[in-house]
């Protein structure tokens, strides 16, 4: 009787040992996919930083700076308004002067629809 106690002793015994080296096991395989996962996100900041900045060359060399192209619809608005302004001064004139004898040349006389 001694000796089954015994082997059930030792059995539980190596049951525990089994689940510890499981419990280790397990803890291991969730640190190493936590370094895993952490060394992922890093090499891709990484590799968004080099293709960010590879795009901010490529925007500089072809498109130009932002302040660039923005002086440079300034100036292309500039020029337009300029334009507009000066065909309204050459312009302004005979328009007004045929409205105005549009508004002068009144004639009187009684709609289609109107009976007596």
């Amino acid at each position: 009787m001694a000796s089954n106690t015994q082997g059930i002793q030792q059995l539980l015994a190596a049951e525990k040992k089994a689940a510890d080296k499981v419990g280790e096991a397990r803890k291991r395989k969730a640190r190493r996919l936590k370094q895993a996962k952490d060394e992922a996100t890093e090499e891709i900041e990484k590799y968004r930083g080099e293709r960010e900045r590879s795009f901010k060359d490529f925007e500089a060399k072809h498109v130009g700076s932002r302040e660039g192209v923005s002086n440079k619809i300034d100036a292309d608005t500039r020029v337009k308004i300029d334009e507009m302004n000066r065909a309204l001064n050459t312009q302004k004139e005979p328009v007004i002067q045929d409205v105005l004898s549009f508004v002068y040349a009144i004639k009187t006389e009684l709609h289609k629809n109107y009976r007596q």
